[in-house]
């Protein structure tokens, strides 16, 4: 049947102007169909492109169009190797648009949309895994397979898993996938060949899908559902899943694996992976511990995202707020999960099936399982016409009155009557899914608050004392009060828990509290947002005395003040191990001040990374002469000038994070001086070489106090192999006579922080000169374009929101900075002084500037919030509320959805213009 003759609705144009555009791409088309195709060019921006581009196609395609979508999947499992970004690209634009011109014209129920786009994953994904292993099949990489081993990928499979599992793929859905491969199909000669051959193809694979080029994307890949993602690779073999699954695997993977599905690759040997772990899915007895555990990931993925509360339909989330999408999944799987052990029936991926074997098998109601599906399939429409605007991956219903206009156009409905109908719809669901969850639960009273939390804290170190626990008695009311006026109440609870678990006493503290009432919304205001800070509290407790000593919030002092507040700090101790004790509180309290300051908007990121660097410069530069006055004392007086201390790295560009550690040099001049004159003298070099082992000692040694910061010499001539010390004869015959470009790039931030500064501005003319003779180069780029390679090898990003990996990121920008600094051969140290340069010498242009400074103050941004809030990389939807609002305002965007949208823009510009300087 046609197109034409199956259409029963049609979008209303929110754009007449688009509309017409629309018809005028598609003239061809069967008269029928014109309302249609103006609705859905008038209302998405995304189709009306895809009409422009697929017109050709499309209009022979309405004659038959599952014959259509079965040619486009012909076309996809032909591809070569050389064809598969392209062809992918160009099968994804038609199945977009056939699938949602479908949709929007009732030709196709929802099943047939998300079960045609979960085929297109399917024969996309399998496409590739079976190409790319014939690809390395034929260049030996993979011993012990044959060509013919490639139409099964050679024992490699890629697990759909949630709604591609399900065959429920939704409009601009992500695929989740976990990869395995077979290991048995190896002998110990040729696995780790294998294995390293496998994760290879997954990560090409992933590359081809996810990139966003020219042409569109594929699909964005998630692979973070494989076992022990944060450590495993890519690609593990299916023994170590087993295994893991065996031994720690926990309910939400039992309910992941329930939609679990062979996907593409070798799909008989998925089916027996999946039979193994049938135990570990499906548990012999009626498993109604299940519910405690759904209920917790419900509460746990409402409080990731900040959707406790009431209804508000602006902005609201359709798939995971209330009365959404993941309700009704989650109430469906655990149903299942209590009863799928005993009854195989209900063993079944979709959750149409799932509910009516529910319903049939007396676990559900009837009529709340018919309701529950109508409410589904209601959201899910909604759902596809929110993603159909932009080819957005959101679930946020519209948050203005145009936004809600569009939408209602899309699905030819009144405003008013849109909204009260997903109200209803809305609530209806959360009432027959809480009830489940939690049936007949009530509000707690107020003063009920954190009693359960209550009842283990009495096993923590700092509840150990009587005293303790009634000192806290009194300061509970304060601080519980404090907890409740937080954008998250529980989730702060849940921050304070962890700062209180951590403290290895609580008298002192709570005593301290007691005393300062103020400190109490200090520390609210911390667990609610920065957990890493809460947890470095906990460890250093004692950086609370700074915070009622006056000048906590007074304006930053500076370099010359710090050192000597600490000079004066460290004299009041009695002995030099003291003074070390006296440095790291110092720079302990100092460095919580940066932080909360940052975290309250007092500082910007910008200003915390300069604040840092001037904390780390004032500590090693008061350090240095205690380390001097205590080796001198057994060796004798530095041969010769001394030395003085380089700064590189982020501490040489005057801008470190919340947890950077430091890159230094040592550099000396022992004019001619062959011994030290100490009663143990010492030979100048290893004089030299020990003094700079001393101070490492004094800055790195964990003692009463911790340590005061993590050092890297690695940037020293000649890296790990080189002498700790250089003299300064050495050192200027290295860098021009013997050093790597990358060295060379390293110089660009060189700056003296501690020492001998006469020693240290000879150092700096001759770092000048250096840069300035290696600044015309011929092998300049083609060294940073190899090393810029071999970073991406190295290391890859850690997801999406990775500030500093990745192409166009962080490091990426500060590589190209220093590459245009060393080009110029300029003095600047900072990425946007030396971009500045790069457009000085004419390397960089305007609009080249321009992208890269917008990346770097980005990217920095994000970083310098990821490492105060988390200490690792950020992900927004491991924050709580707080962290999510300290983010947004940093940035100075509405949502994470947009500003995740603007970092890929910005790497994605940042990268062009890299690489095309590079090539």
């Amino acid at each position: 049947m046609t197109f034409e003759s199956r259409m029963t609705r049609f979008p209303r144009p929110f754009d007449s102007d688009r509309a017409e555009d629309a018809f005028g791409y598609l003239p061809a088309a069967p008269v029928g169909l014109v309302p249609l195709i103006k609705g859905a060019g008038g209302c998405s921006p995304y189709l009306l492109d895809l009409m422009k581009k697929e017109a050709d196609w499309i209009i022979p395609a309405f004659d038959d169009p599952e014959a259509a979508f079965k040619g486009v999947l012909a076309e996809v499992a032909a591809l070569s190797v050389d064809q598969l970004s392209s062809g992918l690209r160009r099968a994804k634009r038609r199945v977009a648009l056939l699938t949602g011109l479908a949709d929007l014209g009732g030709v196709w129920p929802l099943e047939t949309v998300t079960q045609a786009l979960s085929d297109f994953a399917d024969a996309s994904v399998d496409v590739c895994l079976k190409t790319l292993v014939a690809h390395e099949i034929g260049r030996g990489k993979i011993p012990g397979l044959t060509e013919e081993a490639a139409e099964t990928a050679g024992g490699m499979v890629a697990l759909a898993m949630g709604k591609g599992g399900a065959g429920e793929l939704n409009y601009s859905s992500d695929i989740d996938l976990i990869m395995l491969f077979d290991e048995e199909r190896f002998d110990d000669s040729n696995y780790h060949d294998a294995r390293a051959a496998f994760i290879r193809v997954t990560r090409k694979m992933t590359t081809l899908l996810s990139d966003n080029t020219a042409e569109g994307y594929v699909f964005r890949t998630d692979l973070r559902l494989r076992p022990d993602a944060s450590v495993t690779p890519v690609c593990i073999p299916m023994i170590a899943a087993e295994h893991y699954y065996e031994s720690v695997g926990r309910t939400w993977e039992r309910a992941a694996y329930i939609k679990a599905r062979p996907a593409a690759g070798d799909l008989e040997g998925g089916a027996k992976f999946l039979e193994t772990l049938r135990p570990f899915v499906w548990r012999k007895h009626l498993d109604f511990a299940a519910i405690q555990d759904a209920h917790d990931m419900r509460l746990k993925i409402r409080d990731h995202k900040g959707l406790h509360g009431a209804l508000n339909l602006d902005g609201h989330n359709i798939k995971l707020g209330r009365g959404g999408i993941r309700e009704i999944e989650f109430f469906t799987q655990t149903r299942q999960l209590i009863a799928g052990g005993r009854d195989p029936k209900l063993r079944v991926r979709e959750t149409r099936r799932g509910l009516e074997r529910l319903a049939a098998a007396g676990w559900v109601p009837e009529q709340d399982a018919v309701t529950l599906y109508d409410h589904y399939r209601f959201h899910r429409e909604v759902e596809h016409r929110v993603q159909m605007i932009n080819d957005q991956q959101t679930h946020a219903l519209p948050n203005s009155a145009e936004g809600w206009a569009r939408l209602a156009a899309f699905m030819d409905r009144d405003v008013a009557d849109l909204r009260a109908e997903l109200t209803d719809r809305c609530e209806e669901v959360h009432t027959l899914t809480e009830g489940f969850f939690a049936p007949g639960q009530a509000a707690k009273p107020e003063d009920d608050f954190g009693a359960d939390m209550e009842v283990q804290w009495r096993g923590y170190p700092a509840f150990r004392s009587e005293r303790a626990v009634e000192i806290f008695k009194r300061l509970k009311p304060e601080i519980f009060g404090r907890l409740k006026e937080a954008a998250k109440p529980e989730e702060a609870l849940l921050q304070f828990d962890g700062f209180l678990r951590g403290l290895p006493a609580g008298v002192q503290l709570f005593s301290l509290f007691d005393a300062n009432p103020q400190l109490t919304q200090l520390i609210v205001d911390i667990c609610s947002t920065a957990p890493a800070l809460a947890q470095y509290l906990s460890r250093n407790s004692d950086v609370f005395d700074m915070v009622i000593g006056g000048s906590f919030f007074a304006p930053w002092p500076g370099v010359a003040e710090l050192s000597r507040l600490l000079e004066r700090a460290m004299s009041e101790a009695p002995d030099y191990e003291a003074q070390l004790n006296m440095a790291r509180r110092f720079m302990k309290e100092w460095h919580f001040r940066v932080g909360v300051h940052h975290l309250r908007g007092l500082i910007d990121a910008q200003e915390s990374g300069r604040q840092y660097a001037e904390l780390a410069e004032a500590v090693i530069a008061g350090l240095w002469p205690l380390v001097v006055a205590e080796f001198s004392a057994k060796h004798g007086t530095p041969p010769g000038r001394g030395a003085v201390i380089l700064g590189m790295g982020s501490l040489g560009a005057a801008r470190l994070n919340a947890g950077s550690d430091l890159d230094l040099i040592m550099i000396y001049d022992d004019q001619g001086v062959e011994m030290s004159d100490g009663r143990r003298p010492l030979a100048t070099r290893p004089y030299y070489a020990r003094l700079t082992q001393a101070l490492l000692t004094a800055v790195t040694a964990p003692m009463t106090d911790g340590r005061l910061y993590e050092v890297d010499m690695r940037l020293r001539p000649s890296g790990r192999q080189g002498p700790v010390a250089t003299s300064i004869l050495s050192f200027d015959n290295y860098q021009r006579t013997e050093a790597w470009t990358w060295e060379h790039l390293a110089l660009t931030r060189a700056r003296p922080v501690a020492g001998n500064m006469e020693l240290g501005a000879e150092v700096e003319a001759l770092r000048l000169a250096v840069l300035n003779e290696k600044s015309t180069g011929e092998a300049v780029l083609k060294d940073v374009a190899d090393m810029r390679r071999r970073i991406a090898e190295a290391k890859a990003p850690q997801g999406d929101w990775d500030a500093k990996i990745g192409a166009g990121r962080l490091q990426d920008v500060e590589l190209c900075a220093q590459t245009a600094a060393l080009r110029a051969g300029s003095a600047a140290r900072t990425v946007p002084e030396q971009i500045a340069a790069g457009v000085a010498s004419g390397w960089l242009d305007a609009a080249d500037e321009a992208a890269l400074t917008r990346s770097a103050a980005l990217f920095w941004q994000l970083q310098a919030a990821a490492r105060l809030l988390t200490g690792g990389v950020l992900h927004p939807e491991d924050l709580g509320e707080g962290g999510r609002r300290f983010i947004l305002r940093e940035t100075g965007y509405a949502d994470t959805d947009s500003l995740l949208q603007t970092m890929e823009a910005a790497a994605a510009e940042a990268d062009a213009v890299i690489t095309r300087l590079l090539d």
